[in-house]
């Protein structure tokens, strides 16, 4: 069986960032883009806790479900 391309990323040298998932099309031809926010760097910085994480996720979600240019164009935040 084939590795989803996400499962392929290098760990090992994998720096802090905002980075391109994968993007899909709907058969509408719309594209769904996903994007993998890594803000840490894996195996060499100890990892954000479940608290921080979790507060992140509610001030992104509340910015972005609110701001003029992004509201209807985000899908989810989690």
């Amino acid at each position: 069986m084939e590795k989803i391309a996400s499962f392929k990323v290098n760990h090992l040298t994998l720096l802090r960032g905002v980075y391109v998932s994968r993007k899909d099309t709907t058969p509408s031809g719309d594209v769904i883009t996903t994007f993998d926010i890594r803000m840490t760097e894996p195996n060499r910085q100890e990892p954000l806790s479940g608290k921080a994480l979790h507060a992140i996720e509610h001030l992104a979600a509340t910015y972005l479900r609110n701001h003029p240019q992004w509201r209807d164009k985000v899908i989810y935040w989690g």
